[in-house]
Parts: C-alpha cells; sequence; structure tokens
C-alpha cells in the first residue's frame, strides 16, 4: 500500500524491525482502538490509529491518499495526559493558536510584562509537534509555560515535517527549510505585540533545533540572543552512527544488530566524496533528500554562531547520550568558550530532555513522564532577563562559565 518514494525508503525489513522493537517494549497488542482522521498538506488524510499493548499503547500515523495509498507512515507514543509543571503559574499568562509561516502555532504572553523579552522555541530533529512531544512528555510547553509564568513572550510552532511527512524527502528540501522561514515569521510576530521589547527576542532551540539556532540568527539580524540546549557539533551522521551502537549495546540482538548495520551503510553513503543531487533516497539516512544532506555537510554551527556574534546561553546534560558534553559541548567550548557574552553550563543530572534523574539514561526514560527540571527553565529565564539591549548594544547581566 506505500507509494513508491515511501517504499524506496522503508523496506519490509525496516518496517518489521521497528514494530518488533516497539512490542519488544509494550508487549503483545491486546486491542486496537478507533481511528481518527484530520486533513494534511498536499491534499492527503492523516489517519492515526491507537494500539493498546499488554505494557502501554503506541499510535500508527498514517498520511494517505484518495486511493488509500501510504505516503508517510511513522509509529508514535500514544497520547497521554499532561499535567503542567510545578513552576508553571497559569493565572500569570495567556495563550492563543496562532499561524506561523502557514504553520500551526502557539503564542504564550506573560499578563503583568511590559517591554517583555520574548523567545522563539525550536523543537529537535523530527517530524515535532509544538510542544516536542514525546510520550506522555511536552518539553518545549514545560519551556514555554515556565518563561512566561517568568514575564517572557514565546512562541512555537508544529515543524513543517509533522505538518508534512513527506517534506523531508523532497528533492531541493534542506534543514534551513526545515527550520528557518518559520522562525523568522515568528520573530516578526513577536516583533508585533504591543508587550515584547522587540530589542530582546531571542530564539532557543533544542537538540537539532539548537544546532540550527545560529542559522536563524543569521538569517534574522534582530535576533538579541541564541539559548542552544544539548545541541549538536559533531556531523549528524557520526551522532547517528555513535547513538545507534549505544542502544543496540543496551538492548542486543538481531534486530538491533541489523538496525545499526542500515545506518552505518546508510551514513558512509552521505559521507561519501560521490555524494550528489542524484543519490537515491533509500540509500541516505532517516529518508532526507541528498540536498539536505549536501547542505548539512557544509554547514558548521559554531562557525556561523561565531560570525553572527550574538550573546548565547549553551546548556548540556550530563547523562545525555545522545548530544554529550564529551563530543559536542567541547566543540562549543572550543569555537565560543573565550568570548564574555558566552555561558555555557552542564548539569550532571540532565539526560537529552533536561529531565533529571540518576544513573545511565535511556530512551525508555522519555516514556515516563516527567517535566524539564525547573532549575533548568530558571536559569533560562534569569539569562533572558539578565540580556538587555542599553545604548544600542547588547548588555549581558552575568559572567561566563
Amino acid at each position: 500500500m506505500f507509494e513508491p518514494p515511501l517504499r524506496a525508503l522503508v523496506s519490509a525489513e525496516v518496517l518489521r524491525t521497528a514494530w518488533t522493537t516497539e512490542l519488544d517494549r509494550l508487549g503483545a497488542v491486546s486491542a486496537i482502538g478507533r481511528p481518527t482522521s484530520a486533513p494534511a498538506a498536499n491534499g492527503l488524510t492523516r489517519l492515526t490509529v491507537p494500539v493498546t499493548c499488554e505494557r502501554g499503547g503506541l499510535s500508527v500515523v498514517m498520511s494517505i491518499d484518495g486511493d488509500d495509498h501510504i505516503h508517510g507512515l511513522r509509529i508514535a507514543s500514544a497520547a497521554m495526559p499532561w499535567t503542567p509543571p510545578s513552576y508553571a503559574d497559569e493565572r500569570r499568562f495567556v495563550e492563543r493558536d496562532i499561524t506561523v509561516d502557514g504553520l500551526p502555532g502557539t503564542l504564550t504572553l506573560p499578563t503583568d510584562a511590559d517591554r517583555a523579552p520574548a523567545v522563539v522555541l525550536l523543537s529537535g530533529g523530527g517530524p515535532f509537534d509544538r510542544d516536542e512531544t514525546t510520550g506522555p512528555n511536552r518539553p518545549l510547553k514545560d519551556i514555554a509555560w515556565g518563561l512566561a509564568s517568568r514575564g517572557v513572550a514565546v512562541v512555537r510552532f508544529d515543524k513543517i515535517t509533522y505538518v508534512d511527512g513527506a517534506a523531508a524527502s523532497r528533492p531541493g528540501f534542506t534543514a534551513t527549510d526545515e527550520y528557518v522561514p518559520a522562525a523568522v515569521a515568528a520573530i516578526r510576530l513577536l516583533r508585533a505585540e504591543p508587550i515584547v521589547d522587540p530589542s530582546r527576542i531571542f530564539v532557543l532551540g533544542h537538540s537539532m533545533g539548537g544546532k540550527i539556532a545560529p542559522r536563524v540568527a543569521a538569517a534574522e539580524p534582530s535576533v538579541a540572543g541564541l539559548v542552544v540546549m544539548a545541541g549538536d557539533t559533531k556531523p549528524m551522521t557520526w551522532n547517528a552512527v555513535r547513538v545507534a551502537r549505544h542502544l543496540a549495546a543496551a538492548s542486543p540482538g538481531p534486530a538491533m544488530d541489523a538496525a545499526v548495520a542500515t545506518i552505518e551503510r546508510q551514513a558512509a553513503v552521505v559521507d561519501a566524496p560521490d555524494l550528489s543531487a542524484d543519490t537515491p533516497l533509500d540509500q541516505l539516512l532517516f529518508g532526507f533528500s541528498a540536498s539536505y544532506w549536501l547542505d548539512m555537510r557544509a554547514y558548521d554551527p559554531v562557525a556561523t554562531a561565531a560570525a553572527v556574534g550574538k550573546p548565547m546561553l549553551i546548556l548540556q546534560g550530563g547523562r545525555d547520550f545522545q548530544v554529550t558534553a564529551e563530543h559536542d559541548l567541547a566543540g562549543w567550548r572550543a569555537g565560543l568558550g573565550g568570548r564574555t557574552d558566552v555561558t555555557l553550563r552542564a548539569y550532571d543530572a540532565a539526560d537529552h530532555m533536561f529531565f533529571f534523574g540518576e544513573g545511565q539514561s535511556s530512551v525508555a526514560d522519555y516514556e515516563r513522564p516527567q517535566h524539564v527540571d525547573g532549575t533548568v527553565v530558571a536559569d533560562i529565564a534569569d539569562w533572558l532577563l539578565a540580556t538587555s539591549r542599553s545604548d544600542g548594544g547588547l548588555r549581558r547581566g552575568g559572567r561566563a562559565t
């Protein structure tokens, strides 16, 4: 039932491995719920089928056309109730739905602030919604509500790859297309808000969003500064292979060995000197087009950040196995650590989502209801509030570490 582009990208073996991995985690299927549908991009319909298993649930999400051919498929964590973090005070802000460069979004405005600083949130790599929903958790919503409770206006939005599942596989598509147009539109939307100080609009990116944040600042000079949370500085292919091997070591077996071999093979193709726009999609990582990978190979986030010369707050979790202090934070420190307007801060207890805990972190941790730690949110808010525009230049409160 797959359309040819998806069939080329996802083999039966890859689909089988993904499904088996989920059932190993959740147990056998016990019930299939009633499907729901909603309009999707390019005249497609997004069909979501809830599935109940012995130890939890998931959803099979498909983009289908009028002939019931499948153009996109993903296995998502089942929707679960979300409760606000203790540091969010709903009496201190209001929210309204907005549209950001054609994408659904949310504007969160503090109710007791005037000339407030503001921030645009960028989620990590993959088809994330505006909250960066991961299992029962919504890290970007945690951050938005926590910052708004402290007097900071916030915009967050669904990524184009969430709204249009086939976007990343289209020829010509790049990470700039994935993030920058919507981020710039969000900045300009904030500039028009009466309570927002237009000279204090920041960009906060998590994971891949943090890697791309300097590119947003390069495209929109009015950006006052950047907050990078677990932003990777190593090539994506390098990190993909490292993470795949880490996960295989934690859950050894033939299915994981096959998945690692596939990622290693695809990473080698992406890194090869002869990669071109004509390289077949089924040979490339994550279903991203060759144009995406050619663009990423040419992008240096640290050099771009240095060139734009904006104040930066760079945060890293000590328990993060996806983006690490050893490999990625070290890149930021090597390129920017000597600047007095750059603060680097590591949290030993934090994982990739900035959930605090003990011991080695794992993907399973993301399925347990948690919140971005309040210490992290407070540190971000304090940095944003301390960074102000004075006499035509930026004045940074605090000291680089």
